[in-house]
């Protein structure tokens, strides 16, 4: 079987162990760069991970050498003369943006394990995530300036507020690659780990979190991406909405109970 008649179901593999749901890219060959219909199978992943109560945690990795490395730019792509106008807007809008969106929307935590490079898209898939933990030698990439193209999959919205205004710029002018090592110093990801550690590191992480109280960790994810585009007022509202919703949870119940009787609380995700 060829790469292009394999079914997208064998290019974005989905398992559910403990709880945890591990979506994996698999084109190794195209260092996992998205073409639409896998595009269309994580998010389908993402939303159905959000609806099912049996999922309390999510990691994305790829396989081989990339994370992800983008966009599929081999599928024939309309050239200039033949493009009208708002058709690259509404491909954007319903392709790469959608993508980002249900990482960022997905009502239980995702945490990207990038075990290779994560260029142009792939690595706003990455930044997007909750969590991110790095291989050694994993690289970011922010491609986009090499092939006199605008960042798209959010990543103007997602670097400054990871970075701050100068350090996005540097990062999207240039375009040049940026170790694990480097994005960690950055404040791009979490941690860096052993390329050997990191699918056991992202293991742990996630089982801690389906763990966790899996209801409160949806409204605290919420309430932190809202942040920094809310002022106080409409932050202190959301905040105490959250938590009025929150209170009404199986959870919420159990974690006051367990410290009154000073045990450690046993979490339904509920």
């Amino acid at each position: 079987m060829t790469e292009a008649t394999r079914p997208v179901t064998d290019q974005i593999t989905h398992a559910v162990t403990d709880q945890v749901a591990y979506l994996t890219l698999n084109r190794p060959e195209a260092l996992n760069a998205l073409a639409p219909a896998q595009r269309d199978r994580l998010i389908d992943l993402l939303g159905e991970a959000s609806a099912d109560p049996g999922i309390r945690a999510v990691v994305l990795t790829g396989t081989g050498r990339g994370f992800c490395a983008g966009a599929d730019l081999r599928g024939g792509a309309a050239t200039a003369g033949e493009r009208l106008p708002g058709d690259v807007a509404r491909t954007l809008r319903r392709g790469a943006q959608r993508l980002i969106a249900a990482v960022l929307d997905c009502e239980k935590p995702v945490i990207a394990a990038v075990n290779g490079t994560a260029a142009g898209l792939g690595a706003h898939l990455a930044l997007a995530c909750d969590l991110v933990l790095a291989a050694e030698s994993a690289r970011f990439i922010e491609v986009f300036v090499r092939r006199g193209l605008v960042p798209d999959g959010g990543g103007a919205y997602l670097l400054p507020r990871l970075v701050g205004l100068q350090r996005a710029k540097e990062l999207m002018f240039f375009g040049d690659a940026v170790s694990a090592t480097d994005a960690e110093r950055l404040g791009l990801i979490n941690r860096v780990v052993p390329d050997g550690e990191l699918e056991k590191t992202a293991r742990e992480w996630a089982t801690r979190l389906a763990t966790g109280p899996t209801r409160a960790l949806a409204l605290t994810k919420q309430l932190v991406n809202a942040s920094l585009d809310s002022d106080r007022a409409t932050a202190f509202a959301a905040e105490a909405a959250a938590q009025e919703i929150n209170m009404t949870t199986e959870d919420a119940q159990e974690g006051v109970r367990s410290f009154v009787e000073r045990r450690t609380p046993d979490y339904k995700g509920r």
